[in-house]
């Protein structure tokens, strides 16, 4: 390590533990100070771990599926430098190396584990030099940030472009756009997706992408798991979905998780995951082909999924006075959908606290509301006790619920985040549950209010 980057990891390691001491975190904030001390840090930070890098990145699930990873990556007892915190962006995934590099710039890890901001994908490309790179899946997200999903599709694109050709792609078959990335990446391309038809939807789903990139006819979906995901062909050229590497061909669902029948290369594997919902059957199944492509064995695998524990706001579970407290992030219509839909598994009638702001890590444009499902939580009302509305936004939100034909007589609006926490506790009752559905930036502050109560640990604790 050159003079420059050991100044900028000293300076660095010190915000760090600055930012603790006054219950910051440091997640982000030291990386932008050691950047601006030596632009190239990361860079000559992310050739040491001894089997290179892998990159995660997708709208949805990359910080659950990277998880996933960094649990079965534990197992096998490798060393990882993992941006946990999900800070995503160059600056937080610099800090995520200096929090595990030395004070002499040498780090101890054999693997890099960095899930990546969509937009930031060429640029971490360049700087990390990844040997494997995942992506789970397209969906609308923060169209004032993001734009369509072509805009998103060419970062994805432009990243993969830059693997080794000695390298590995992991893409979602079910999710056409996904699959169109074959045609970009100079590595090699490893297939996941379902095969069992007990996990399609037999409603009509809300699908981003309905017409063919190639020659712009509208797919023919055979059957759908989530959204536009599932098995599609086109009529005019013949694109299809790819033959998969790694499915799942038999499930057992639980309300807790589920148990997983995965065909894959070197034979069959059986594996539990303690989350629930379809997409996090997809999140595990990713995890499996990237770290079985990493050459870890069957078993192992399943070992570090069973081991998984839920990450940041992503269905965690949390016990407080005596109330079972599910957090379950919310940041675009797919993933709110499919939020709801697990959310009404079960017959135990549900407790809501839907908390929205519009930030800029929200996604400033909120009109994203009206495009998710919320007529299926007025349809299944009587599971409902109640829903409260909180966060920059809760006028907004209680006004699309009372327009989904949700009964105003079980809405209430808390603006204040703290408030609306206590409140939402107060009528779920000693020995209920209460969800709580939160935008990103809502999520952080309610986790600082939980912490503030003295439940939970703070994120880079985990």
């Amino acid at each position: 390590m050159d003079l420059q980057g050991l100044v900028a990891i000293w300076v660095g390691k010190v915000t760090i533990l600055a930012s603790r001491l006054l219950g910051k975190g440091g997640s982000t904030f030291p990386g932008r100070v050691a950047r601006r001390i030596d632009p190239d840090l990361l860079r000559k930070l992310a050739h040491l771990p001894k089997q290179g890098n892998v990159m995660v990145s997708g709208t949805n699930g990359k910080t659950t599926t990277a998880r996933m990873i960094s649990s079965i990556l534990e197992a096998a007892g490798l060393k990882v430098v993992h941006n946990r915190a999900g800070a995503n962006l160059l600056v937080g995934i610099t800090a995520a190396f200096l929090a595990k590099a030395s004070w002499w710039g040498s780090l101890e890890a054999d693997l890099g584990l960095v899930e990546v901001d969509e937009a930031t994908v060429p640029a971490a490309a360049r700087e990390l030099a990844p040997r494997l790179a995942v992506v789970t899946n397209f969906f609308r997200d923060q169209l004032d940030r993001y734009g369509e999903l072509e805009h998103t599709f060419s970062f994805i694109r432009e990243g993969l472009e830059l693997l080794p050709a000695e390298g590995n792609a992991i893409l979602n078959a079910d999710d056409p756009l996904v699959a169109s990335l074959v045609e970009f990446s100079p590595a090699q391309v490893t297939f996941y997706g379902l095969e069992d038809a007990s996990l399609a939807s037999q409603e009509e789903e809300t699908r981003d992408v309905r017409f063919c990139r190639h020659c712009g006819e509208r797919l023919d979906y055979g059957q759908t798991y989530y959204a536009h995901l599932g098995w599609y062909r086109c009529p005019g050229c013949g694109f299809r979905r790819p033959d998969l590497d790694y499915a799942v061909r038999q499930t057992i669902r639980g309300s807790r998780g589920s148990r997983l029948e995965i065909l894959t290369p070197r034979g069959e594997l059986e594996a539990e995951i303690s989350v629930p919902g379809v997409y996090n059957i997809y999140n595990a199944l990713a995890a499996v082909a990237t770290t079985m492509s990493l050459g870890i064995s069957r078993e192992v695998v399943a070992k570090g999924l069973q081991a998984f524990v839920t990450s940041f706001g992503r269905m965690e579970h949390l016990l407080i006075r005596n109330r079972e407290v599910f957090l379950a992030l919310v940041k675009n219509p797919t993933g709110f959908n499919a939020v709801i839909k697990t959310l009404l598994e079960g017959e135990e009638r549900k407790n809501v606290l839907i908390a929205i702001n519009d930030k800029y890590a929200d996604g400033t444009d909120i009109s994203w509301l009206w495009d998710v499902d919320f007529e299926r939580l007025a349809t299944a009302e009587e599971r409902v006790n109640f829903i409260l509305t909180s966060g920059i936004r809760a006028e907004d939100m209680a006004v699309r619920l009372k327009y989904a034909g949700f009964p105003v007589e079980k809405l209430a609006m808390q603006n204040d985040l703290g408030s609306a926490l206590e409140e939402g506790l107060t009528r779920a009752g000693e020995g209920g549950t209460l969800y709580i559905l939160p935008t990103y930036t809502a999520l952080l502050e309610i986790r600082e209010v939980i912490n503030k109560l003295g439940y939970g640990r703070r994120f880079w604790q985990e």
